[in-house]
């Protein structure tokens, strides 16, 4: 399409309206006046005529994927290639979301010569993890006397795919991400004596009788004592729930804008903490030499990448992390249970990342962790609600509303308490974190459970 511009608006009054008052002002002025307001019209649609072409030649090449970090800066390379247009200056537009931000909605770039291309980069910054998708992108250019902007929509085919950002975890557990060959939090030692049978050798004064091979003694004739080493490939699975219990803020995202330290702190969300931490406790197992999984669900399960290892092993469970969404719906650990037995026979670490602070949907876990609990070493992690704490143990009320919101945090604090007991004694371990904390200590529980060769 074409529009006219300022130059075809500046030239009309300047040709058009005077020369029609000369014409309607001296009768024998108005042929000549007509005649050159005539051409002049003439000029301005020939003009429009021959710019319909204006932009043929022009393909603009964005990249399939590009991979950015939430709240983190990144650029968008573009390449303009120009096959057979003329050189001029052409102007690029992209709609960008409202969860991407931009300083600059349009370029203003100088075409190169024929057969070659013009390359810039395109700054934004997502707010908002998730998949966005470029169709196409706006050209406008100018016809050749200037009198018309052509504008066309050209196909744009990149995908943007904005990921959590881990950097204040990493901070956090800045020892975990050292390249050492015993990586960790800090040097633990190892408890026990492994369970991985590894060799067999001659008795040494001290092995207990518990670790004689006595088949291999009668065929040698002299002691022969078992040797274990530590299991290093366990499985490790990260459960996340996607359900209505995870569309909550944050507490540091419910203050008020003045109060948040930016403005995109304001929507994270329960599962962007969920899926940070899932991340984390990948880079973990990937460190310990563990096989890494991840499940997501809600009412039914959504994705599950079987544990592995590897680089790109890592690459696909992010993939199936980033692009969740909470949905309106009640968590159903019934058809979770369900998808477990049947599809996980080994014996695994199970981290479920949900919230127990509803009665039913606590009874309805705790249902289907008899059977779970004897076969799987599982930790259950929560985001603790604001206020939850002990009666008294804030300094007091102030106020009638303190009063009544320090009863209910120590009610729900009680309820907490008397499920993390239920669940112990299922053999289930059950933790209320910080959403900042949240990391550390799935991490730090972890390392523990490594320590301990309860896997």
């Amino acid at each position: 399409m074409i529009v006219p511009r300022d130059r075809l608006i500046f030239w009309t009054g300047i040709i058009i309206m005077p020369f029609a008052g000369i014409g309607f002002m001296l009768p024998e002025a108005a042929v000549p006046s007509a005649l050159i307001a005539g051409l002049f019209v003439l000029l301005v649609a020939a003009d429009a005529a021959t710019a319909f072409g204006r932009l043929d030649g022009i393909t603009p090449v964005f990249p399939e994927v590009v991979r950015m970090s939430k709240n983190r800066g990144g650029n968008i390379e573009v390449c303009l290639r120009n096959s057979k247009a003329r050189k001029g200056l052409v102007r690029m537009g992209l709609a960008f979301p409202p969860e991407i931000l931009t300083d600059r909605h349009d370029f203003l770039i100088a075409l190169p010569e024929k057969n070659s291309a013009a390359h810039f980069e395109w700054p934004c910054t997502p707010c908002v993890r998730g998949r966005y998708v470029f169709d196409e992108c706006r050209i406008e250019g100018s016809s050749y006397l200037g009198f018309w902007s052509v504008r066309a929509s050209l196909p744009a085919k990149c995908e943007i795919r904005v990921y959590p950002d881990l950097s204040h975890e990493r901070k956090n557990l800045a020892a975990l991400f050292l390249n050492r060959d015993m990586s960790g939090i800090h040097a633990r030692r190892q408890v026990g004596q492994g369970k991985e049978f590894e060799k067999l050798r001659d008795y040494v004064h001290g092995d207990s009788y518990e670790h004689i091979h006595w088949k291999a003694t009668a065929k040698r004739g002299r002691p022969v004592t078992k040797v274990f080493q530590i299991e290093k490939t366990q499985e490790v699975y990260v459960i996340v729930d996607s359900s209505r219990l995870s569309a909550r803020l944050t507490t540091s995202c419910t203050a008020s804008p003045s109060e948040a330290k930016d403005a995109d702190s304001q929507r994270n969300t329960f599962l962007d903490k969920y899926i940070a931490a899932a991340m984390v406790m990948g880079v973990a197992a990937r460190r310990q030499g563990d096989l890494f999984g991840v499940i997501s669900f809600s009412d039914k399960v959504h994705n599950f990448v079987r544990a592995k290892s590897g680089r790109e092993h890592y690459s696909n469970c992010r993939e199936a992390l980033y692009q969740l969404q909470p949905r309106i719906v009640t968590p159903d650990f019934d058809e979770l249970s369900s998808f477990i037995e049947m599809r996980m026979r080994r014996r695994s670490l199970l981290v479920i990342l949900t919230n127990l602070d509803d009665p039913v949907i606590a009874e309805n876990l705790l249902r289907n962790m008899d059977l779970l609990g004897r076969r799987h070493v599982i930790i259950i992690a929560m985001i603790g609600p604001d206020g939850i704490r002990p009666l008294f143990s804030n300094g007091g009320a102030k106020t009638i509303n303190d009063i009544y919101d320090n009863l209910g945090g120590h009610m729900l604090w009680h309820s907490l308490l008397e499920l993390e007991k239920a669940l112990l004694r299922k053999g289930v371990r059950f933790m209320v974190q910080d959403h900042d904390m949240l990391c550390l200590g799935l991490i730090s529980r972890y390392m523990d459970i490594k320590q301990r060769q309860q896997i």
